[in-house]
């Protein structure tokens, strides 16, 4: 019986370019599943925050008692931030003298927009680093293998009669960069579409929060002249 090849040997008897694509692959791989869990951790923190902050916001609490709780904080993160930023703004504008309410709301929004924004980009932070692994990886092992089997078949040029067992061998190591580009793709994939919608529900959220705070502000800031008057 003929002896069977290990996948280290076949890594090892590769050619230099080969080895160096699976290489690449390697690195891509590990580096991905690393993104892939630490992006599993904040997403599922950024739910949970979500969840707690909600929860707490319409126990009932007035407002600016919330804001003093989170504003002490040194750390703000997700909807904390939204919140803030919002209602930070609100305070210093109405605290103006003639500022309407309109110009008020305008500042509140504008604030909230940018907080949302920079929320967004956290919460898509390593998502394209994942998309790139995905779409590439099986593309980049494609050319390892090329390569492998291109050489392989320019090696029988120099034998006076080629057999089977002449060229598996060759065309073994080629073929283990497919299988090494597939195993970097297919997780990076899978990841980068679970945490794309992940992202855009949370996002949804995001903003549901934030019409709801505007809403809430919208109508304090039209108080304000009927209050003053008082």
């Amino acid at each position: 019986m003929t002896e069977q090849i290990s996948i280290f040997e076949l890594i090892s008897n590769a050619s230099l370019l080969v080895q160096i694509v699976m290489l690449l692959l390697a690195i891509a791989s590990v580096v991905s599943w690393m993104m892939i869990f630490q992006r599993w951790l904040f997403l599922r923190r950024a739910l949970n925050e979500v969840d707690s902050l909600e929860e707490h916001f319409w126990s009932g609490i007035d407002l600016r008692e919330f804001y003093g709780e989170l504003s002490s904080e040194e750390n703000l993160n997700g909807i904390e931030t939204i919140f803030v930023s919002g209602f930070r703004e609100y305070t210093r504008l109405s605290e103006q003298a003639g500022m309407d309410a309109d110009a008020i709301m305008q500042g509140v929004q504008r604030s909230m927009r940018v907080a949302l924004n920079r929320e967004e980009a956290r919460l898509e932070t390593h998502l394209p680093f994942l998309a790139t692994v995905g779409s590439t990886s099986p593309y980049v092992g494609l050319f390892g293998t090329v390569w492998g089997i291109m050489n392989s078949f320019r090696s029988l040029a120099n034998m006076s009669q080629a057999t089977l067992a002449s060229v598996a061998p060759g065309i073994s190591e080629a073929l283990v960069a497919t299988a090494m580009g597939l195993f970097a793709a297919i997780p990076a994939v899978i990841a980068y579409n679970r945490y794309a919608a992940k992202v855009d529900s949370i996002m949804k959220r995001y903003e549901a929060f934030a019409e709801e705070v505007t809403t809430i502000l919208h109508r304090a800031a039209h108080a304000r002249p009927a209050q003053s008057n008082t």
